[in-house]
């Protein structure tokens, strides 16, 4: 994984023209999104081993309950605490276990210092509709952001922990950063977009992010 320094990013929500301000602490975040390799070794589906493509057709519920079981079996803190329906997780961001980054999170570590709507040119960064030949790619083939990341933009969506507008869209979940099926204008740092946390889709999968504490190693 990879330390993200602290600092401070601007969100934006082109729906109802309003900007905020969001304060950054240093986290931990994955070089790669999670792969079908990892994703199916840590659920005990080994059938699914030799894919280096990052998992996809996950539900927001499959990435929060995969990532219990990660820090399950890396002995860390479970962040999240699910009801027994599922409905309900309460996040504890002083875990030390491994969890989904904030939209914040997420936005301040792809654009990486950068100021622009992207970190670098989008074909030479990301797989996309105009490049990626109607498939996904395995992860890492293109160009990282100045901090390392590879395929924050392009490839697959990335499940965020955030909810969207729950006064308008109730339990919807965000998700960022585009994907092998979207058009160009859509592979951004700051386009966001929602769904139930129950859906399921071919290029949406998720990244994995850990809170730094004294004990944490990289």
């Amino acid at each position: 994984m990879v330390k993200i320094p602290g600092g401070e990013v601007q969100l934006r929500d082109d729906r109802i023209k309003r900007t905020w301000k969001v304060e950054i602490k240093p986290f931990l975040l994955a070089r790669y999104p999670v792969t079908m390799d990892l994703y199916y070794a840590i659920i005990n589906q080994p059938s699914f081993t030799g894919d280096p493509k990052p998992a996809v057709n996950i539900s927001w519920h499959d990435a929060i309950s995969f990532c219990n079981l990660l820090s399950q079996k890396a002995g860390l803190k479970e962040c999240y605490s699910i009801s027994h329906d599922g409905k309900n997780v309460i996040c504890d961001w002083e875990a030390d276990g491994y969890r989904l980054p904030s939209e914040a999170e997420w936005q301040y570590a792809c654009k990486a210092g950068t100021t622009g709507y992207r970190y670098g040119e989008l074909d030479r960064i990301a797989w996309y509709d105009e490049n990626s030949g109607g498939i996904l790619h395995e992860a890492g083939k293109k160009e990282p952001n100045a901090w390392g990341l590879y395929d924050m933009l392009g490839n697959v969506w990335e499940w965020c922990w955030d909810l969207y507008d729950e006064q308008v869209y109730g339990s919807y979940r965000i998700f960022r950063g585009g994907s092998w099926a979207e058009e160009a204008r859509g592979c951004g740092a700051s386009c966001r977009r929602r769904s139930h946390p129950t859906f399921r889709i071919d290029d949406l999968g998720f990244r994995l992010a850990r809170s730094i504490h004294r004990d944490n190693t990289v």
